[in-house]
């Protein structure tokens, strides 16, 4: 495949889509953002806004022009809902890449009633089945790069190495011959969202099998974080960050609480191990992934996008620890296990040459910079988790802080 691709991506102005958006084109690739703006609308929804400010599609392009001499492309569809407008924009686009950004990717926000479950279900997995129909109608051969999560493996804490994807087993035959087979890691979804990118994953399998569609799955941990070198070019550029409770990731959280002088809300015992991710290393990956398609052999291409493993509970001691934050241990709105490990591997983007950015390295320092820069934007009714996982959690408040570390 030649350096420079003609790439579309699709949530291209999201939290992960829009930094992977500038890196790809300050590395010399066409790239065409294709977003119906859904997360601004769910902001509004909620009552909520990124603690950064985030300027307008428009300013936000003109400012990466302006900034590098690189253009970027925007087309507003709804690919879950606009299959007519889909394809005649990927007839013209011709894409060597799709890159697939374009789901809600909140748990909680899934979550939090029958109406975001529904939609949750309807968007994503409607729009993942658009964009591979819509490759195969058309004829074309775009290397199809997924953003999944490592939530779909679950959290159950069976002491194995969870593996990147698949997980050999060993059937006994009728011959009494033990033949091997390479099967799909089981699924344990946590929340609808999960359920989601689980059911992707069937999408991808049948594709991959019945068209050849070359396809990359990439199994995300939490990601960290707010800005990428790009995003540092210019303040019209700067990337979201999320502290709500039903979009803010827990790490983000934290340093936002610090600033504010909010406790630090740990959820249950903390116990919850889970895997994380710089911004920084989430497009590097995605670039590497760019590069490297996988064969078109009828199998997906499953790597596991994270970097570290921590617990909640130590992740909050480390920033209680640095900035001097009381940790309050709340009710879990999730259904879910209070304590587990959790063994990844990810060795395939170590071997592409992926140099990880870990919590040790200072970053943290710069994401506490970023939420004091920006402090005066925090709206502090927004900070609590109001969404549950049962309707037996609904009574009372959910969130509110508990017992003082």
């Amino acid at each position: 495949m030649a350096q420079n691709q003609n790439i579309m991506i699709v949530g291209g102005d999201g939290f992960c889509g829009w930094p992977t958006a500038l890196h790809l084109s300050q590395l010399g690739h066409n790239i065409t953002i294709v977003d119906n703006l859904s997360r601004r609308r769910i902001d509004e929804e909620l009552g909520a806004d990124s603690l950064t400010p985030i300027a307008s599609v428009e300013q936000r392009l003109a400012a990466w022009k302006e900034t590098t001499g690189h253009v970027i492309g925007f087309a507003k569809i709804d690919v879950a809902h606009e299959y007519e407008s889909l394809v005649e924009l990927m007839s013209m686009l011709r894409p060597d890449t799709i890159i697939h950004f374009g789901e809600q990717r909140a748990a909680p926000y899934s979550m939090k009633s029958v109406s975001q479950k529904r939609y949750t279900v309807d968007n994503n997995i409607s729009g993942t089945h658009n964009l591979l129909a819509a490759s195969v109608e058309l004829g074309l051969d775009p290397h199809f790069v997924h953003l999944g999560t490592m939530g779909v493996y679950g959290y159950d804490d069976d002491g194995l190495e969870i593996p990147e994807g698949y997980l050999p087993v060993y059937v006994p035959g009728d011959d009494k011959q033990i033949m091997k087979r390479d099967i799909l890691y089981p699924t344990n979804p946590g929340s609808v969202y999960h359920l989601t990118k689980s059911m992707d994953q069937l999408l991808f399998q049948f594709y991959a099998k019945n068209d050849r569609l070359r396809i990359t799955d990439l199994h995300q941990g939490i990601v960290w974080g707010t800005q990428t070198e790009e995003t540092k070019l210019d303040e019209r550029l700067i990337n979201r960050f999320d502290y709500d409770g039903d979009y803010g990731t827990v790490l983000n959280r934290f340093l936002m609480q610090a600033v504010v002088g909010h406790p630090l809300t740990v959820h249950g015992t903390g116990g919850q191990t889970r895997a994380f991710i710089h911004i920084q290393d989430t497009v590097k990956c995605l670039a590497l992934a760019v590069a490297n398609p996988p064969a078109r052999d009828g199998k997906v291409a499953i790597l596991n996008q994270m970097t570290e493993t921590h617990s909640v509970r130590s992740l909050a001691q480390l920033i209680a620890k640095t900035s001097g934050a009381r940790v309050a241990y709340v009710d879990n709105p999730r259904n879910e296990a209070a304590e587990n490990d959790l063994r990844v591997s990810n060795r395939t983007f170590l071997s592409l040459g992926l140099n990880p950015i870990t919590l040790a390295e200072g970053l943290l320092d710069e994401t506490q910079q970023v939420a004091a820069k920006y402090a005066r934007r925090c709206k502090r009714d927004m900070i609590p988790c109001v969404s549950t996982w049962t309707d037996n959690q609904r009574p009372g408040l959910v969130c509110q802080a508990g017992r003082a570390a």
